[in-house]
């Protein structure tokens, strides 16, 4: 069983990527994340690009780590300085790193186009950098950049790179496609010509601009590389790294392979959903393995054959993962999905009772009012709810009155609302304000229930998303509005649909509410 070393770089690597920013508190929190799960080296950041990096390492030494060796990175030695003299070769020592991993170039383009050094420069300005780490005692990674266009340009001067940093003592040499534009069969290819001839740890470190980064990683391992480079949920430069959420399972699951994150596997979706909350990022739905589409199922048929045996659709146990499978509804679902929504509400309904097939023209009914449940299972269950009878409202609506004020130019819009509802007979009438009229809506509708249900209390809208549904209407089309809440354990989405996107959005929020009384109900009926 081949053994393959992970080498996570999303703290520095992952965070050149648009958009993407870590806080200092946050990097460590990923590091300490990035040991649970079983990752072998931690790439912290540029040692001599910036006070904050430098800070981060200062920090890190304080950490206490079960597995993770971490690493600084950095370039080799300016031309014609010492390695002694250059400042960024000293920032890598004063990381006090275990691990250091300096680039070097291995393209002639670069040597005489952006170094505008001779070969033998390049060449030493590797063999110094590696022989002046190794002498303070550092594992030393070798990323030779650029290596697979390097290797097509000139494989002579590519392989020289190399063996200037094996000669020097690096341990790992890794083989990088900065570019992102080299096919998988090519970085096969080569990197099983390296493998052949150099005796030591060939890494392989790829970049997205094809979209091939998993699949060529994945290659270089098959024909012999023992450490794989990437980021988590691909985060990176331009379109971003190979992604390590997609390459561990299928490292593990697919070839076989032995790797200490692998044992770690069933937590790596909620590893990957936390380090795109530090990164304040929207996850991937459709990311493999860990997205919430990875094993969300449509059409009909494939439901059915899921249901019979997972494998005639799915293929890994979503659980390995730490995924789990959905079963969406929509204008394809068939009987399946009805039946296994109902299963999972725990109801005791026969996939052939006539109640699914009520539900179902119910829902089909609804789909061309406008209203999709795909992302909007909290209100889909309690539509099953009503359809069987056994939906009792929480409280009744006596009226609601929104307002919004423009005082003066410069200022922002002022919005507050007025709810009236009523719970076994009493009444409540509460004033909320807010950033909009949604958000005053939300918090008047809290304040009056508050009392009646304090289990609301917890809950959170999390996103809000409006589709016009006919843009030929302009503004007198209809809205669909998505709602999606949580209270800090599970999430649930409801939807509503109105030509008025203040009824709609209330539609959403109201189911949103009674979604979480009816779990909370359930939940006492199973304890009592």
């Amino acid at each position: 069983m081949k053994n393959i070393v992970i080498y996570d770089t999303t703290l520095r690597d992952g965070a050149q990527g648009e958009g993407i920013a870590f806080s200092d508190q946050g990097k460590l929190r990923i590091v300490q994340r990035l040991d649970q799960l079983g990752v072998d080296y931690i790439e912290g950041g540029f040692a001599a690009s910036n006070p904050r990096d430098r800070a981060f390492f200062q920090a890190a030494r304080k950490e206490k780590l079960a597995h993770a060796r971490l690493a600084a990175f950095g370039a080799t030695r300016r031309a014609h300085v010492t390695a002694g003299e250059d400042g960024g070769v000293r920032a890598l020592l004063d990381a006090q790193t275990p691990v250091c991993t300096i680039f070097g170039k291995s393209w002639r383009l670069h040597v005489t186009d952006v170094l505008k050094v001779s070969e033998k420069e390049a060449l030493a300005m590797i063999t110094d950098t590696v022989r002046i780490l190794k002498e303070h005692g550092k594992e030393v990674v070798f990323d030779a950049e650029h290596f697979f266009d390097g290797y097509k340009d000139s494989p002579e001067f590519a392989r020289a790179a190399l063996m200037a940093a094996l000669n020097a003592g690096a341990d790992t040499l890794c083989l990088c496609d900065t570019n992102g534009g080299t096919l998988p069969h090519e970085v096969a290819a080569i990197t099983a010509a390296v493998v052949r001839d150099f005796p030591v740890r060939i890494g392989i470190h790829t970049h997205n601009d094809s979209d091939c980064a998993v699949a060529s990683a994945l290659a270089a391992v098959h024909v012999g590389a023992t450490q794989v480079q990437g980021t988590m949920n691909g985060y990176g430069e331009r379109c971003g790294n190979a992604n390590l959420c997609a390459i561990i399972p299928s490292l593990v699951l697919k070839m076989g392979c032995a790797c200490r994150a692998g044992a770690g596997l069933k937590r790596l979706r909620e590893a990957a959903l936390f380090v795109d909350e530090m990164a304040n990022l929207q996850p991937n739905r459709k990311a493999p393995y860990v997205g919430e589409s990875a094993f969300a199922h449509k059409a009909g048929m494939h439901v059915d054959a899921v249901r019979k045996n997972p494998r005639s659709f799915e293929h890994v146990v979503p659980e390995s993962v730490g995924n789990q499978r959905r079963i969406l509804v929509s204008e394809l679902s068939g009987a399946s999905n009805v039946f296994l929504k109902a299963v999972e509400m725990g109801l005791n309904l026969d996939k052939s009772a006539p109640e699914i097939k009520d539900i179902l023209r119910e829902l089909e009914r609804l789909e061309k009012e406008g209203y999709a449940f795909e992302a909007a299972e909290g209100s889909f269950q309690l539509l099953i709810q009503k359809v069987l009878k056994a939906h009792k409202p929480f409280f009744v609506l006596e009226g609601f009155r929104v307002i919004i004020e423009k005082r003066r130019k410069g200022e922002p819009c002022l919005s507050e609302a007025t709810v009236k509802v009523s719970v076994n007979g009493v009444t409540a009438l509460t004033v909320g304000e807010g950033n909009g009229p949604v958000d005053a809506l939300d918090q008047a509708l809290r304040k009056a229930l508050l009392h009646f249900y304090p289990q609301i209390k917890d809950v959170v809208l999390t996103d809000y998303r409006v589709r016009i549904l006919d843009p030929t209407e302009a503004t007198a089309a209809k809205t669909r509005v998505v709602i999606e809440s949580s209270d800090g354990t599970a999430t649930w989405g409801t939807v509503g649909v109105s030509p008025n996107i203040i009824e709609a959005s209330w539609e959403a929020l109201v189911d949103s509410v009674e979604y979480k009384l009816f779990q909370e109900e359930n939940k006492a009926k199973k304890k009592n």
